[in-house]
């Protein structure tokens, strides 16, 4: 089976007309005998708008190819809740959940993640509650609720993720494992001493989980969340993707081609399974 991958498409944000630019992104899909479409996150700045999306890219595309997603912290702003996003709500929803591909021994297994401050521990003197205030205060995250805190938030993704991949593991799957957010310090950046930047690394994602996914030994990950064009990188026997599209404003301007579409595809991952 043939599998795409892709994250950050932000359509609100990019102000694209979604009907048309679906259509598009179907058509190519197609083209590409594409198997199994998976979406790692921030579609919308609404869940019920990205939930949409993928169902219709889902009858767009007919029965040849699957639309399996996970949620970004955009997709969480609005119309869903916390226990929502914990539950197996649509088909196409792969939180915590697993897809064999059909006649090979790989198991694709999704968790939207969380973070838990550990990659701003450059910045000093802040406290936990100095990092949820400026959550609040400045982080679009400010606005999603949910009934623990931030590192409780991220144990819970560790424990799903551990059971997931010792299920994995006893059913002597391969693994390749889509998150949103980054499981590897390697990725963040640093600015120097004073940067608000630094701050902002607090919501970026844990090492926590990179390693929970070394431990097991899992062959591929793709992450999204920050907007970056890195070379697919493997450490230990993990070989790490982040296939994001990211932004194209008038203020930021993150895309390396003049067209959605052209970035979409030249972003896209394929792995023959």
């Amino acid at each position: 089976m043939r599998i795409a991958i892709t994250s950050d498409n932000h359509f609100d944000v990019n102000r694209l007309d979604v009907d048309e630019t679906l259509k598009n992104q179907a058509e190519y899909l197609s083209q590409q005998n594409v198997g199994l479409y998976l979406i790692a996150g921030d579609l919308f700045n609404d869940f019920t708008k990205s939930l949409a999306y993928v169902q219709n890219l889902q009858n767009e595309l007919g029965s040849q190819t699957l639309v399996k997603f996970i949620a970004g912290n955009h997709d969480m702003v609005h119309g869903v809740t916390f226990e929502e996003l914990e539950s197996q709500l649509d088909n196409s929803y792969l939180h915590n959940q697993y897809f064999d591909v059909p006649e090979t021994d790989w198991r694709v297994i999704g968790n939207n993640g969380w973070y838990d401050y550990s990659f701003a521990d450059n910045v000093k003197g802040k406290t936990i509650a100095n990092f949820e205030t400026w959550k609040r205060a400045y982080w679009i995250d400010g606005s999603i609720k949910q009934p623990m805190s931030d590192g409780e938030r991220m144990g819970l993704v560790l424990d799903e993720t551990t059971q997931q991949l010792k299920t994995a593991q006893e059913a002597q799957k391969r693994v390749l494992y889509f998150t949103h957010f980054v499981p590897r310090r390697n990725y963040i950046r640093y600015a120097p001493e004073g940067n608000l930047w630094n701050m902002a690394n607090a919501y970026m994602g844990s090492a926590k989980l990179g390693q929970v996914l070394e431990q097991f030994e899992v062959n591929k990950v793709i992450f999204g969340h920050m907007h970056i064009h890195p070379a697919p990188q493997q450490f230990e026997k993990t070989t790490y993707y982040n296939q994001s599209v990211g932004y194209y404003t008038k203020r930021i301007k993150e895309w390396q081609n003049d067209t959605f579409l052209a970035e979409w595809r030249s972003r896209l991952v394929f792995f023959d399974l």
